[in-house]
């Protein structure tokens, strides 16, 4: 089962783009023994569906993949000028939004799926997007994988687990990743893959870079 549709949030007049896969097991997946959900944030100016490799992985887990398109021809453009912090937090506040959306709107048709533990997963500013939301102090999140995002500062919560995947060729900003004490101190763990580009991170990217990501995604869910 994979369904690409618009579900429309009535609240802020919008659409918001959607593709929904069912695991491979989802005949087991039932309102008593509910399966996860995992929620997929694009990079900038990359499709939500370009991240098939991702999707796959999950498929075979057994969660209930969301992939989600944040960015419509009537948004305002990524700031690229000043403090990108202050400047792209419009941005990241509104994508932190549609997740509460898609989470509650969806939540009520997939009855046989767990959305109060939620696995969110983002690259680049799909990363600081999902970041932005662990870090609003909501209850539903049990884990945030990000791949090579470097705003939003990762979420200091003993109750999150926390996998950021670093590209080779951009720092993240200051603040953004963990000091060694938060490493010992927090159930999260940060993992650099050597010559790997930042623009690669998806579909489109070597078969060498996407095996190695979803090898540490697969990893971390274990």
């Amino acid at each position: 089962y994979k369904s690409e549709q618009s579900i429309f949030d009535k609240s802020r007049d919008r659409n918001i783009p959607v593709t929904v896969s069912k695991p491979i097991n989802s005949a087991s997946c039932t309102q008593k023994n509910q399966c996860p959900v995992a929620i997929i944030s694009a990079g900038y100016g990359i499709k939500h569906t370009q991240y098939q490799f991702i999707e796959t992985l999950l498929k075979q887990r057994g969660f209930l993949t969301i992939a989600v398109g944040h960015e419509l021809p009537s948004d305002p453009p990524l700031s690229v000028t000043g403090n990108l912090y202050q400047t792209r937090s419009e941005n990241w506040q509104r994508g932190a939004a549609t997740l509460r959306f898609v989470r509650s709107f969806l939540g009520e048709k997939f009855t046989g799926y767990n959305f109060n533990a939620l696995t969110l997963i983002g690259h680049s500013n799909g990363g600081d997007i999902s970041s932005w939301l662990a870090n609003e102090h909501v209850d539903f999140i049990e884990r945030v994988i990000t791949i090579d995002h470097r705003r939003v500062p990762l979420p200091r919560n003993h109750n999150i687990k926390v996998l950021s995947i670093r590209g080779s060729d951009f720092p993240a900003d200051e603040g953004v990743l963990y000091t060694p004490s938060e490493l010992s101190e927090y159930p999260v763990c940060i993992v650099k893959i050597d010559k790997s580009r930042h623009n690669d991170m998806y579909d489109g990217g070597p078969t060498w870079l996407k095996e190695a990501i979803t090898d540490k995604i697969a990893l971390f869910l274990t």
